[in-house]
């Protein structure tokens, strides 16, 4: 880790990775990512994946609260999308020492981020 790294954005994405830390989040999150960047509305994301309504809205408020989606709302449908931002820098952060010991390769050539 990079000297200097502030405790509480190492407590950020600790809690991002957390917030996806359930099979349902994890599902929720490869959905959205199918359908970046206009997201979905809740009654798809149910359908979809077969979540009740109530439980539904407890992951997407968790995902949103940990900044991994993004939610707007459009006359009476709420959109919720991945925060591509946010997964960026929790890669960025992930991958931001990935084999700097022993350098068999560039971290660029591991992952690329499309903007």
């Amino acid at each position: 880790m990079k000297p200097g790294r502030a405790d509480a954005e190492v407590a950020r994405y600790a809690e991002m990775l957390s917030a996806m830390g359930t099979p349902p989040r994890l599902r929720i999150m490869r959905l959205l990512l199918s359908s970046h960047p206009h997201g979905m509305v809740v009654g798809e994301i149910q359908e979809e994946l077969e979540i009740p309504g109530s439980t539904l809205s407890h992951h997407l408020e968790k995902l949103k609260n940990a900044g991994l989606v993004t939610v707007r709302r459009e006359q009476q449908f709420l959109w919720y999308a991945a925060n591509a931002g946010g997964l960026r820098e929790l890669l960025g952060f992930l991958y931001e020492e990935c084999c700097s010991r022993n350098r068999p390769i560039r971290p660029e050539e591991i992952v690329q981020f499309r903007r």
